[in-house]
């Protein structure tokens, strides 16, 4: 679980987000940056247990950092108001599917996962392998634990293409996932849960259950 401490930062960090503040309370910074570093080596520990793939990870793998690359960005507030960690073989700059966990207080935080942003050639695969094997696929989708925790695929305003892309008929059974541009599942964590003793459980869980949909992501980016 998380201290409420570290919710109550980031809280003030969104009504506060400048270099003068953040400095003048780097300690509090510090404190509520040690304690999602223990979150996330809790989550760590028991990843292992059904994915060893991520066994030679460190947190310095997953945690983001809360700076903001604001060169290219309308957006000049220095800081993040989130805390952001992203499990995945190879860390968190890694092409492939992974799990995804965000911390954000005020109704924005969420356990995720799947490819976000993925490079043309890699949506190309992943369309392909679904088209391909799309029972399978289906089945993914369809398992019980799957759909009672996710439901579906995110169908977001932006996520998929308004028509079939090229060398694909309407008719296709799987064509409103191969129009996806991104291939992610995710679940909503309320404030009061991020403080919840059972709050690693709940991620690992969460992990757990889409793993079949990240192997079958990444099988298809790797052939």
């Amino acid at each position: 679980m998380l201290n409420k401490k570290t919710l109550q930062f980031l809280t003030q960090l969104k009504k506060n987000n400048s270099r003068e503040w953040f400095n003048e309370n780097r300690t509090v910074y510090e404190n509520a940056k040690s304690d999602f570093i223990e979150l996330v080596n809790a989550i760590l520990a028991k990843v292992n247990d059904f994915d060893k793939e991520l066994s030679l990870l460190t947190y310095k793998d997953c945690i983001f950092r809360i700076n903001r690359d604001v060169r290219f960005s309308k957006n000049k507030n220095p800081y993040k108001t989130n805390m952001a960690a992203y499990f995945v073989k190879g860390g968190k700059k890694s092409w492939m599917a992974g799990y995804y966990f965000h911390c954000e207080p005020g109704g924005k935080s969420f356990i995720g996962g799947g490819l976000y942003g993925g490079e043309p050639d890699q949506i190309k695969k992943v369309r392909q392998e679904i088209d391909y094997n799309w029972e399978e696929f289906k089945g993914i989708l369809g398992n019980k634990n799957f759909k009672k925790l996710f439901g579906d695929l995110s169908r977001e305003e932006g996520m998929s293409l308004i028509r079939e892309p090229k060398g694909y008929e309407k008719d296709n059974p799987a064509i409103e996932y191969i129009k996806l541009k991104n291939f992610i599942v995710s679940v909503p964590i309320s404030d009061a849960e991020l403080t919840q003793e059972d709050l690693v459980k709940k991620i690992v869980t969460a992990f757990a259950t889409m793993k079949p949909l990240l192997q079958f992501l990444n099988r298809g980016m790797e052939d």
